[in-house]
């Protein structure tokens, strides 16, 4: 397993965030100073409204924000131009969301291969499907190169998009309530994706609402009302390949019987 190293990845400081909303000021994030390490899986949590989702975006590049300071991989996205924030993004940045964002009429290679149209400098149609290729073989999905979404699982189309996350090498993988469209069989069957991810070594930031989910973190941070509430290795971790090998025991012994 790769240990985190000194230089975080993420870096805010003193960070708010506030929306406008007539004449009503929101103030959605208020003062958040966090570092995220280098081979760290973190677990953003809290209720509607706590101020997860608006941290995430800001995590993402996505939003700037409103006071303080962000420094992804010791670049300050204050001083980025929007152009150079999508270079940023494109070239740091992996993302998985919780509707999988796969564009329908097109197969899982080329769903995989779409990142890296906005690539700079440009990478060749050869070279994008070879990485493509080997980003799905990754997940498991080499012999589903051809399939549309309509012809997966919701398991393997959110492997397609984790697939898709990976492919231009990033940084950071931010998640988004990943496995909130799967049932909890398939849910425990993609942590132990990103359990796996994780432990080659990439750093992941993800935000869910459900214990269960973040309790195959390594880090657990509770957000209330803009503030981070707590902040805390977890160390009751759950590994899910043992729930996974539990349930196919559970599946073969009641065949049995």
């Amino acid at each position: 397993m790769s240990a985190p190293t000194s230089q975080p990845v993420i870096r805010l400081s003193d960070v708010t965030k506030t929306y406008h909303s007539g004449e009503v000021e929101v103030h959605a994030v208020k003062g958040v100073s966090l570092e995220v390490q280098r081979g760290e899986f973190v677990a953003v949590m809290g209720a509607s409204g706590s101020g997860k989702s608006t941290l995430m975006n800001t995590l993402g590049c996505l939003d700037r924000p409103t006071t303080g300071r962000y420094l992804l991989d010791n670049v300050n996205i204050g001083d980025l131009s929007r152009a150079q924030l999508a270079t940023l993004r494109n070239r740091k940045l992996g993302f998985v969301f919780q509707n999988f964002n796969l564009l329908a009429r097109t197969t899982a290679l080329e769903n995989v291969e779409l990142p890296m149209f906005y690539s700079h400098p440009l990478i060749s149609l050869r070279s994008q499907r070879q990485r493509a290729r080997r980003s799905l073989e990754k997940v498991g999905l080499g012999d589903r190169l051809g399939h549309r979404p309509s012809q997966l699982s919701g398991g393997q189309q959110q492997r397609v998009a984790i697939a898709r996350a990976l492919v231009n090498e990033p940084e950071l993988i931010l998640a988004d309530e990943p496995t909130g469209n799967l049932d909890s069989r398939t849910s425990i069957e993609v942590m132990g994706l990103f359990q796996e991810l994780n432990d080659a070594g990439i750093t992941i930031v993800m935000v869910t609402h459900e214990l269960e989910v973040a309790a195959y973190c390594k880090r657990i941070i509770v957000m209330r009302d803009g503030h981070i509430l707590s902040d805390a290795l977890n160390t009751e971790r759950r590994v899910a390949e043992v729930e996974i090998a539990a349930l196919h025991r559970a599946q073969a012994a009641a065949k049995l019987a």
